[in-house]
């Protein structure tokens, strides 16, 4: 009998430490003693050997998506929380749990988020000798008083420190996270800090707005009050300067909030926006793919340490239209768009059958682009891209 194809797969592990929680953040993550920081790394390595299996002994396993022998994991990101508060150590036995467990590609792209002020020349090498090969540092900003405004832990001096230690270690792929639209920031602020930042030759940039989520300190400080934030006329004019100032740089944007160097796009990502299916280790983390049976299913972990012995959440089969809706919303968040053959290939069904109306109204609209069988979001139908995606729902 003819051996079955492994499939791409992605895997994502999230580490919920940090050395402080920042102002803004909603993530499942905080500041924890060494023993619950332990008996966490206990769970999440017993959950990934125990993928696919039906009895794990340790815990609940997931036999869902089908054995670990199916897949070829093509990425796999570490984020948080601050994977680079922990001992370097736990990194590298989580890597080789993986290794262990699923066969990785060996041109995989392995990232993993750190934060400045948590980074040294010996970690940084326990991480290349893991292989790691991708960093995504959070900068934020570039003005110190912005930085201690959000609760960053660190200075941008220290950023600095941190990301030459990087470049010294050998990393040759560095994303750098950026936020705009912050308390008291002005556009000049904001492009004081792209251009400081371009000075490093980063090789990916991701630029986001602030947004004020509930339960943060920052919405108790400006969620009903929104004077100490840039009008909106200001977050606008700097949401143009970064798109202006990057592309000038050399860097394409690719994303709605990604630019990169040519060739440098994070392959991770862009298997999310492309429907590559996915694992989730940890807590809060999710998983995305088609089971034993063939159902389209996406779960996610609790949002507590002890996640391995509380039910999923968000346990969900996805319908045929759901399906679709995400193929077109999540595909038109890159710049270079959706493919009408594709979406035929893979729904048994041409593309304007199902939103034949939706598309012609955003063509005219000016938001959409329809040529050489691609659909994509105009410039401006990237300013507005919430109000179209809403239309495909």
């Amino acid at each position: 009998m003819e051996a079955r194809q492994k499939r791409n797969a992605e895997i994502y592990v999230h580490i919920p430490f940090c050395v402080k929680k920042c102002a803004y953040c909603d993530f499942f993550s905080g500041a924890y003693d060494v023993e619950k920081k332990a008996a966490y790394f206990r769970d999440l390595n017993a959950e990934i050997r125990s993928f696919g299996k039906t009895d794990a002994g340790d815990g609940p396993a997931n036999a869902i998506y089908g054995p670990a022998d199916a897949y070829v994991i093509s990425s796999i990101f570490i984020g948080g929380g601050t994977p680079s508060s922990v001992e370097p150590e736990r990194i590298a036995e989580l890597l080789e749990s993986i290794r262990e467990t699923f066969t990785v590609d060996p041109a995989a792209e392995i990232s993993m988020e750190a934060n400045p002020g948590t980074l040294n020349k010996e970690k940084l090498a326990v991480y290349k000798r893991a292989g790691v090969n991708r960093l995504s540092i959070g900068l934020q900003s570039a003005d110190n008083g912005l930085l201690e405004m959000l609760g960053r832990i660190h200075t941008y001096e220290e950023f600095l420190e941190n990301y030459r230690a990087a470049r010294a270690a050998g990393f040759t792929n560095i994303n750098i996270d950026l936020m705009s639209g912050l308390p008291g920031q002005t556009a000049a602020d904001h492009e004081n800090t792209l251009k400081k930042v371009l000075s490093l030759s980063p090789e990916h940039l991701s630029c986001y707005s602030l947004i004020i989520e509930e339960n943060t300190p920052f919405y108790a400080l400006y969620g009903a009050d929104a004077s100490a934030l840039p009008t909106e006329e200001e977050d606008r004019a700097m949401y143009r300067a970064t798109k202006a100032v990057l592309q000038a740089s050399g860097y394409e944007r690719y994303e709605i909030s990604n630019y990169a160097k040519p060739g440098y796009e994070c392959r991770h990502n862009t298997g999310y926006w492309t429907g590559v299916p996915y694992f989730g280790f940890g807590a809060a983390a999710a998983s995305y793919g088609e089971t034993v049976d063939g159902t389209l299913h996406r779960e996610k972990n609790a949002c507590a340490l002890n996640y391995r012995r509380l039910p999923k959440e968000e346990v969900e089969d996805l319908t045929p239209e759901e399906r679709m809706a995400e193929f077109m919303i999540l595909g038109l968040r890159m710049t270079r768009g959706i493919s009408e053959e594709e979406f035929a290939e893979r729904f048994g069904t041409g593309i304007d059958t199902v939103y034949g109306p939706v598309i012609e109204k955003h063509v005219r609209y000016g938001t959409l682009i329809r040529e050489n069988g691609r659909i994509r979001l105009t410039e401006y139908g990237l300013d507005v891209s919430n109000l179209v995606f809403e239309d495909f729902l």
